[in-house]
């Protein structure tokens, strides 16, 4: 019972930045493990980076140095910060919800949103 909403993506140049933005409804957002995902076109979805609570994070290699993922609990959001930007990122990015202890197997998608990286 968690909802996942999405925005900020839009057209950048290559080398630009852009932030996302993931607001959580519903439940407790400390008990997830937030997550980035994307799909590009005729491509699988793919993990891009994950926080939890406390903040731990993880990266996949083809964006790290470049993406910073984070989140506000206070203000039920996760954010992804996405600097020196390729064409390769175009893709639809995706926020995941993952819940851990009393909700573990709970897990939700956002709608998502789509970011194109071209000049």
């Amino acid at each position: 019972q968690v909802q996942l909403v999405e925005s900020g993506g839009g057209l950048v140049q290559p080398g630009g930045s852009v932030r996302l933005s993931c607001a959580a409804s519903g439940s407790i957002f400390s008990l997830y493990v937030m997550g980035w995902y994307r799909q590009a076109p005729g491509k699988q979805r793919e993990l891009v980076a994950t926080i939890t609570s406390g903040g731990s994070t993880n990266y996949a290699d083809s964006v790290k140095g470049r993406f910073t993922i984070s989140r506000d609990n206070a203000k039920n959001t996760v954010y992804l910060q996405m600097n020196s930007l390729k064409p390769e990122d175009t893709a639809v990015y995706y926020c995941r919800a993952s819940g851990v202890g009393p909700v573990y197997g709970n897990n939700y998608w956002g709608q998502g949103t789509q970011v194109t990286v071209s000049s």
